[in-house]
């Protein structure tokens, strides 16, 4: 009987999956996942899709269904906003239009990553606040990842860097690293970009990941520095947004 993969094989599960994904997605080229990024080079959104399948296949490999969900969830409402995104950003921007009755697509990723981090952390602990601070965890690092993916490389590379030491303590960790990994040459060479779709979907993997190896002590610490990232970055794109 085959068991489930350890460490390295999610990792290669992940690459696998993710550069499979990824070379089919080039072959049909389609114009609504491409972008022109900073540097004003056409690029595609396609390593998005690919890290998330990814992602989530190494997840459901190695049995931890709720991550497997956050991360697909994450994935599909970043997916959303790629394709039917606006120019509005900040969750203020957002929740005053839906305080109007407009659904934007940044209240679909807010509500919908907040609900499935929610339900993905229920199932991960079992005590009520620490359910909370879970669903907390892999919602605000699914934010954190999509917050500094603005250069080419770069959320990548924090994928990679946080999900590090989760290697010492579990598999879970292995699964974001490898579908990162996979991408990291064409990232970095400004051919591809992970969008929303990649940056939510490998953020709430590798918040699973925290919430799953840490006790309350340390959810709670990483969630206060989640929300404290999250609050700075919303300051930051009111002023960005706000005339001079």
């Amino acid at each position: 009987m085959i068991g489930k993969p350890g460490r390295v094989g999610a990792f290669v599960v992940a690459a696998g999956v993710s550069r499979a994904v990824y070379a089919g997605l080039r072959r049909r080229d389609d114009e609504r996942w491409r972008r022109e990024n900073r540097a004003g080079r056409s690029v595609d959104l396609y390593a998005g899709p690919a890290t998330a399948l990814g992602a989530g296949a190494a997840l459901g490999a190695v049995g931890n269904g709720p991550a497997a969900f956050a991360v697909l969830a994450a994935g599909a409402c970043g997916a959303y906003d790629d394709v039917k995104g606006d120019d509005r950003r900040g969750f203020r921007a957002h929740l005053g239009a839906l305080r109007h009755g407009e659904v934007t697509s940044g209240a679909v990723k807010l509500l919908g990553i907040g609900a499935a981090g929610l339900v993905a952390g229920a199932l991960l602990k079992e005590r009520p606040v620490d359910k909370v601070l879970a669903g907390v965890v892999i919602a605000g690092t699914a934010h954190l990842v999509n917050l500094v993916d603005v250069a080419p490389g770069r959320a990548v590379l924090t994928v990679l860097g946080l999900g590090a030491p989760g290697l010492l303590r579990g598999t879970l960790a292995a699964a974001p690293m490898g579908a990162a990994a996979a991408v990291l040459a064409e990232d970095l060479g400004e051919r591809t970009m992970l969008g929303d779709t990649g940056a939510h979907a490998l953020g709430a993997a590798v918040g699973s990941a925290i919430a799953a190896g840490n006790g309350r002590v340390g959810l709670a610490v990483h969630a206060a520095g989640l929300v404290a990232a999250a609050a700075y970055g919303d300051h930051v794109s009111t002023l960005a947004r706000s005339p001079m």
